[in-house]
């Protein structure tokens, strides 16, 4: 069994959400970045999310794979999968069964904040797949790509679950020319998006019925109460989640119900909040095909193919490098979905 785990998180990192908190909450418009829900017991929540019937993306991600990991094995030849946010790569063991099959795959590299589970899934994958090399790599995707092993041969990147919607439209294109840096000249980036639908469909999801979604948006004042000593009140904030037209990406929100006045002591900080007054807490952008192949150019990728589940709700697409000849002629290759 060969497992070999890196930490790229010190002491430096810890001071991130001091200072993603501190610029949040004094903003005009107040926010916190998503990435903070995802303690412990924000995790837990999240799966219980994922099986929630309002919410669609995770068993139309795994449906798609479930139906096309062959061809994306065949499509790749990739030796070696990088997974960012590989959390139990749950979804990623259906890639990994079919580049084993083909008998191409030889290296998997998890990405993921928690030590502990990148350390348990390694081992349990080594088990799983007689003489994969399996080099995790626990660290923030935003900023420890750079740590990432040379290719081994051609690397597929994936990024899956619809994160990249979490990205604003600059800071997403930004963050996939980083990725399309790693791919080497036969690599491909294979990344779930969510579509765009009916937006009734797409507010169902953020709203269910269970109240498990309000929970999980709450939970985030939570982390900041616990890590920067804070008195957020979650019981005093309602759970807003919406579609905005426009932009073509759902927003959550935490709406104070009164005025209220809360202190985060580790950062000598006080906000005041009015009633009714609003903290953006996530955008989830929604894709049209015409969208995420302006976003793969403007990152150096052109599109393979775009592969859909049967009601055409999300999306797996795959893209690779754009040939040096191409690049900067006007017009691009679309994608065009295939459910």
């Amino acid at each position: 069994m060969s497992v070999t785990v890196r930490s790229y998180l010190g002491a430096g990192d810890e001071t991130s959400l001091a200072d993603d908190a501190f610029d949040g909450l004094t903003r005009p418009f107040k926010e916190l970045p998503p990435k903070y829900f995802y303690d412990q017991a924000g995790a837990a929540l999240f799966d219980r999310i994922c099986e929630l019937p309002e919410y669609y993306p995770t068993r139309a991600e795994r449906a798609i794979l479930a139906e096309r990991s062959v061809e994306i094995a065949a499509l790749t030849g990739a030796a070696e999968v990088v997974e960012l946010g590989s959390g139990t790569a749950s979804k990623s063991r259906l890639l990994l069964s079919a580049l084993a099959g083909a008998g191409t795959l030889r290296r998997y590299v998890p990405v993921d904040v928690t030590e502990g589970m990148v350390r348990q899934t390694g081992v349990d994958l080594a088990c799983e797949y007689p003489g994969l090399v399996v080099h995790g790599i626990v660290g923030d995707f935003e900023r420890h790509l750079v740590h990432l092993p040379p290719p081994i041969g051609p690397r597929v990147v994936a990024f899956l679950g619809g994160t990249i919607g979490n990205f604003p439209p600059g800071s997403r294109r930004r963050f996939l020319r980083a990725v399309a840096r790693l791919l080497g000249p036969d690599g491909t980036l294979l990344v779930g998006v969510d579509l765009v639908k009916d937006p009734a469909r797409i507010e169902a999801a953020y709203n269910d019925e269970a109240g498990v979604t309000a929970a999980f948006n709450r939970n985030v004042l939570n982390v900041v109460n616990r890590e920067l000593t804070a008195d957020f009140a979650p019981g005093r904030f309602d759970h807003v989640a919406f579609f905005d037209r426009r932009q073509e990406w759902v927003e959550m929100r935490l709406r104070a119900q009164c005025a209220m006045t809360v202190r985060v002591a580790q950062l000598g900080l006080t906000v005041e909040f009015t009633a009714g007054e609003e903290l953006r807490t996530e955008i989830s952008a929604k894709f049209t095909p015409p969208r995420l192949t302006a976003d793969l150019a403007a990152a150096g990728l052109e599109p393979v193919q775009l592969f859909t589940d049967a009601d055409a709700l999300f999306g797996l697409a795959l893209a690779r490098p754009q040939p040096a000849r191409r690049r900067g002629r006007r017009g691009h290759r679309q994608l065009v979905a295939a459910a």
